[in-house]
């Protein structure tokens, strides 16, 4: 998957850009570690309430849905291997996996914009 550069505030983030339905499918299926301040950032077609499940994801994570203009809806927890669902709050464009606690520990809340996703979006299919 292609990588770009995101940031929330002053924190820099590396991550895999999933834009395509396959690779939206797969996501971090299967991966064993992630490094700090890489994740993936899903870019979706259409702004919906999406939602994230972790069947067959093998890392605690963290998933922060966008909406249009990249600000933070909410900020949902997900444990490994788990088929609960994790959904937008209201339509999102975009969901942002860290590993674990990552958003809370660097104190990225709902209504903060990541920076760089706008211009992925024609990249969704």
């Amino acid at each position: 998957m292609p990588r770009t550069e995101l940031s929330a505030g002053m924190y820099r983030i590396e991550a895999e850009v999933a834009a395509t339905q396959e690779n939206r499918m797969t996501g971090l299926m299967q991966r064993r570690s992630m490094p700090a301040n890489q994740g993936m950032l899903f870019v979706f077609t259409q702004p919906q309430r999406h939602c994230m499940w972790m069947k067959n994801t093998l890392l605690p994570l963290s998933v922060a849905f966008l909406d249009d203009e990249g600000r933070i809806l909410n900020v949902e927890d997900m444990q490994p291997q788990t088929e609960d669902n994790h959904c937008a709050a209201k339509p999102a464009r975009f969901a942002l996996e860290m590993n674990l606690g990552w958003f809370r520990q660097k104190g990225v809340k709902p209504g903060q914009k990541i920076d760089g996703v706008l211009r992925l979006t024609d990249l969704a299919r």
